[in-house]
């Protein structure tokens, strides 16, 4: 790797983790370094430019600079469509990124639009379960939600949360394996570091976000639904649980445990109780 393309990694990273951060505006000069040297190294058309462009695009909507954001969003469509075989994943990334902007337009036909075909395509690129597709019926959840159509967002919410308590609770049990098979290579090895968790930054940083955002509608409010909050925050301890923030991963998984047994179904019971042993065991 030039040096060149490590200092395009570190600035696509601190934007990333700017717009992560909720602070788009900070996010804008290290996107636009990154912008530069991917330029100067790839080529002003090249693939490479198009996930640079949509964080571009997705700081200036989230700064209100909307025309700024169009012209980022235009940029990128142009170099996909110059690209025939260009992946579905960047494609549905695209369609994301046009449907957020339609929303701050106010636009909500046109980003529902949108929001289908990021799902669309995500689903032809990494599966139908996989949680690569919740970002897109989040955000259709969102625009339901707005538009006061119950049903259709109490739906979508619901399988948001079931995608991420599924893939979680998949990832958790990968990551036990892999802590048991470390165990019995290196029985008095307390070292647990390099273990994966078996989650990018990316999935991490986007499930947290969503499911706070869904049990906040879960909690409050028209969708309230004590089975579905107790799922997500299953799913939320889960997901603190291996990114190691282990007091928030205990004080959520809590109140699943608290909340799962007050349902009449308690089948959540015994899989929450695990982790939260997992949790004190650390």
């Amino acid at each position: 790797v030039s040096l060149q393309e490590s200092l395009i990694a570190v600035a696509l990273s601190t934007a990333q983790g700017f717009v992560w951060a909720g602070k788009p505006l900070e996010a804008i000069p290290a996107a636009l370094q990154a912008l530069r040297f991917s330029s100067r190294v790839f080529g002003s058309g090249s693939m490479q430019l198009v996930p640079i462009y949509l964080l571009l695009a997705e700081a200036s909507t989230g700064t209100g600079r909307l025309r700024q954001a169009a012209k980022y969003l235009s940029q990128a469509r142009w170099i996909i469509l110059q690209t025939p075989d260009c992946s579905a994943a960047l494609q549905s990334k695209l369609h994301r990124g046009l449907g957020l902007f339609s929303v701050a337009e106010g636009n909500l036909d046109q980003a529902l639009y949108h929001l289908a075909n990021d799902v669309y395509l995500a689903t032809a690129e990494f599966g139908l379960n996989s949680v690569e597709v919740s970002g897109g019926y989040f955000h259709m959840a969102n625009i339901f939600f707005r538009q006061n159509k119950m049903d259709a967002a109490n739906s979508l919410y619901t399988e948001v949360s079931s995608l991420w308590h599924d893939w979680l609770l998949s990832t958790l049990h990968r990551h036990q394996r892999a802590l048991q098979a470390h165990v019995e290579a290196s029985p008095f090895s307390e070292d647990e570091e390099g273990i994966e968790d078996g989650m990018t930054k990316a999935q991490r940083e986007e499930g947290t976000r969503v499911l706070w955002a869904v049990l906040k509608v879960r909690e409050e409010g028209p969708l309230h639904h004590p089975r579905e909050t107790a799922r997500v925050l299953h799913a939320l301890a889960m997901i603190h649980y291996l990114g190691l923030d282990l007091a928030k991963a205990q004080e959520v998984g809590m109140k699943a445990f608290d909340l799962a047994k007050q349902l009449p179904q308690q089948d959540s019971l015994e899989t929450i109780g695990h982790l939260l042993e997992l949790i004190n065991a650390q």
